[in-house]
């Protein structure tokens, strides 16, 4: 993992393989070209005043995600100036967007794979800004690398495979203040944040034949032993003795039986309980009603919801959070075989309804369905449930943005508020009692599928008939922004994203201030 200091020393005099500075789009009528973002100074002296002119020379324009290197003149310690864009400057009184800064500190991370130290000169001068800075650098340097470097007989023992470029080793924050409480508190929570989502993209990035219901459990096991979480986990036989039917017959088609893990995370003063709720589907072939070609091949990112919520609960209790935390893994391999449920089948659920399945590629909100009842009876103040649940939230949302669905308007507009203060793109979307009847069964007290139209709002709404009486619940459906197959940008990487973990984690914070929402 990528480390984080806060540097006393200067620009000028740093020893390291890089600095990052931020550029931007000049908007007074007379400038109107290459403006340096606040932290640059040092090296622009040593420039004689002239980067921005270089970098202009070179091409640069300060767009958001440009990145230009050059190599550094005699006044610096380091041999290399890389300048990030951070689009159009603001004026001098509102700062710079934290999330600009988040993705220009990604994208310089990304960049510099394969150096061991690098110093980020952007602006930092609020803790926010330090903060965003942080965070972008450290999830910018995540590289999922566990299958490149295999065991390679014929190099020397330790030898890196060819090619095999590590992430940058350290970022050295410079303008923050190491000796103030706040910046540290800043830097200690980036790392925590940003060491349990790059924990959950491994997750979501390793390959289902070493990541099932079993290897899943034993991960959330050794992680809650190392950070104080009590961990649970049902087996199959456990699971069958507490009639966990939609976990069971999810589960029953593969020879990777399902299983649940709670992980709590309490605080002797907390006042108020967060329930989350993750969909572990750590591989979806559809069951019966199999995938068609080109549909299966990212589907061991299925579990991202399980993950964001693990990574939430371990992160909650790294940083000591004043709230008592409970997350709730519904892990399960949807496979066909002879065992496999068939749609036309019929499951008594843990919460002793009925469910008539139209669909086993509908079965997410079968396992999400069970832990919501399990998560309920502990009477929490809050439910939150995260799932790559449907294509048709993609349809509606694209890749890049998650859908929020609750019981309580109130509480869904607070999520998509601290969504949108941490960086997550999301939005609001309602449950029209309309759809409901859809799902009427006359076998069944309800059918796993409704009408086609609407199908992310129908899943919302079935999984609103197993949440207790009384009890704040949304539903993240992540499934566009969950798993990202394209080129990496800013921060985020080709692969899992470890989506929704700032918004929980936020939340998470807020709850522990007593602000729920």
């Amino acid at each position: 993992m990528t480390a984080l200091t806060l540097s006393t020393t200067g620009a000028a005099t740093l020893r390291a393989d890089a600095l990052v500075v931020g550029v931007a789009k000049g908007t007074a009528p007379k400038s109107g070209g290459l403006v340096l973002a606040p932290g640059a100074e040092a090296v622009d002296k040593a420039f004689d005043g002239k980067l921005a002119a270089v970098l202009e020379t070179l091409g640069a324009a300060g767009a958001e995600g440009e990145l230009t290197k050059v190599p550094a003149p005699s006044g610096l310690k380091t041999p290399l100036i890389v300048a990030v864009g951070l689009g159009t400057a603001p004026d001098e009184a509102d700062g710079y967007d934290a999330e600009k800064l988040r993705r220009a500190a990604g994208v310089a991370a990304r960049a510099l794979t394969g150096s061991k130290k690098a110093g980020f000169a952007l602006p930092a001068a609020s803790v926010e800004d330090a903060a965003a800075v942080a965070e972008g650098a450290l999830l910018g340097a995540y590289a999922f690398t566990a299958y490149q470097a295999g065991e390679n007989k014929l190099a020397p023992k330790g030898a890196e495979p060819a090619g095999a470029k590590q992430p940058l080793g350290e970022v050295a924050l410079l303008g923050a203040k190491p000796r103030d409480k706040a910046y540290k508190a800043a830097a200690e929570r980036a790392v925590a944040l940003a060491e349990e989502i790059n924990r959950a993209r491994d997750l979501i990035n390793t390959p289902p034949n070493d990541l099932y219901p079993e290897s899943f459990a034993a991960v959330a096991a050794a992680a809650g032993k190392e950070h104080g979480v009590k961990v649970q986990v049902l087996d199959e036989k456990a699971l069958v003795k507490g009639g966990y039917g939609g976990l069971l017959g999810v589960g029953q088609g593969s020879t990777h039986g399902p299983r649940l893990v709670k992980l709590a995370y309490t605080h002797p003063k907390a006042e108020k309980t967060l329930a989350l709720v993750g969909k572990g589907i750590t591989y979806d072939s559809g069951g019966i009603s199999l995938k068609p070609a080109g549909h299966n091949e990212t589907m061991k990112c299925d579990m991202s919801g399980a993950a964001a919520v693990f990574a939430t609960v371990v992160a909650a209790a790294r940083l000591g959070l004043r709230v008592n935390v409970t997350g709730w893994l519904a892990l399960a391999e949807n496979m066909p075989s002879g065992n496999a449920t068939r749609p036309g089948d019929v499951l008594r659920m843990y919460s002793g309804k009925t469910v008539e399945v139209l669909n086993t590629d509908a079965e997410g909100r079968l396992v999400l369905a069970d832990a919501l009842t399990r998560a309920s009876e502990e009477k929490p103040d809050a439910i939150v449930d995260v799932a790559t649940l449907t294509g048709a939230m993609v349809l509606a949302l694209g890749n890049r943005t998650f859908g929020i669905m609750a019981n309580d308007d109130a509480f869904r507009t607070s999520i998509h508020e601290i969504a949108e203060e941490v960086g997550e793109a999301s939005w609001p979307m309602p449950l029209p009692a309309d759809l409901r009847k859809g799902m009427d069964s006359s076998t069944a007290d309800i059918a796993n599928m409704g009408e086609r139209m609407g199908g992310g709002l129908v899943a919302g709404l079935f999984l609103k008939e197993f949440v207790g009486e009384g009890i704040a619940w949304a539903h993240l459906d992540i499934a566009g922004p969950a798993f990202h197959e394209g080129a990496p940008y800013g921060y985020t990487p080709k692969g899992g994203t470890g989506s929704s973990v700032r918004t929980l984690l936020k939340l998470a914070e807020r709850t522990a201030a007593g602000d729920l929402g």
